[in-house]
């Protein structure tokens, strides 16, 4: 994986891009990844800037979610880096998955929940600051409404507002969604990107989102990524064609 050292920024076609400003938070250089003599994918290269919202599509296998995995460090590559900008420990990461393992049976309320993540354990008190910073992620993330109710009472769409809250609570600079709306209705999944795109703007975090869904692609990136079997397709979102919307449909 990527070491916390800067290194030289990379354009999407493999250049040293002497452009690349100080918005630039993370450069995937020549990325590859192989399990045994499979080769996943391979010479992998583009930069994400603060701000924007990269869809990465592609038919279920092609390797997105192991990319996610290799952005969050729980794999490593077999070729390429990973940098993000100024360090990786500067760089705060949230991320939130489509399915989690979580005991809905348990009696832990929204609240507490969503308030695991400021310290990575169920714990009976919050600093004057965290509380403040835990009421206010749940209202912009509208689940103040249902902050002490049970987490296994809640909607489906509220269970991932949840996630989403949690994953905020840090106010990341990346934002990382892993196929977060495959699960939801049509109507949530328009009011949790709302939340997401609200999010964004707020703070200019950049967001990658693993999708197959197309509408939501439309609206909410500015750019796109397709994995696919040869060349990977990389553009803005003024540049999805026909063709390309068939492939990321497969």
């Amino acid at each position: 994986m990527a070491s916390n050292e800067t290194h030289q920024k990379i354009d999407s076609n493999g250049q040293p891009d002497s452009q690349l400003t100080e918005d630039t938070i993370m450069t995937v250089d020549k990325l590859g990844m192989k399990f045994g003599q499979k080769t996943v994918f391979q010479g992998l290269t583009f930069t994400l800037k603060r701000g924007e919202f990269l869809s990465v599509l592609g038919e279920n296998g092609i390797g997105k979610t192991t990319l996610i995995r290799i952005l969050l460090q729980q794999l490593r590559p077999t070729a390429g880096e990973v940098s993000f900008l100024p360090s990786r420990s500067q760089v705060t990461i949230g991320y939130v998955p489509q399915f989690r393992n979580v005991d809905t049976e348990y009696p832990l309320t929204v609240k507490d929940f969503v308030g695991l993540a400021l310290h990575d354990h169920l714990t009976p008190w919050w600093s004057k600051h965290e509380k403040q910073r835990l009421n206010q992620v749940l209202h912009e993330t509208d689940l103040t409404r249902i902050a002490h109710i049970p987490l296994g009472r809640v909607s489906g769409g509220e269970l991932q507002k949840a996630y989403l809250a949690q994953a905020l609570i840090r106010q990341p600079q990346l934002l990382i969604l892993d196929e977060s709306t495959a699960s939801l209705d049509n109507n949530m999944k328009f009011e949790l990107l709302d939340l997401v795109k609200q999010y964004q703007q707020h703070t200019q975090a950049a967001v990658i989102f693993v999708t197959h869904d197309l509408p939501l692609t439309k609206k909410y990136s500015t750019n796109f990524l397709l994995m696919q079997p040869g060349p990977y397709q990389l553009g803005t979102i003024d540049q999805l064609n026909e063709t390309v919307l068939e492939a990321a449909h497969a």
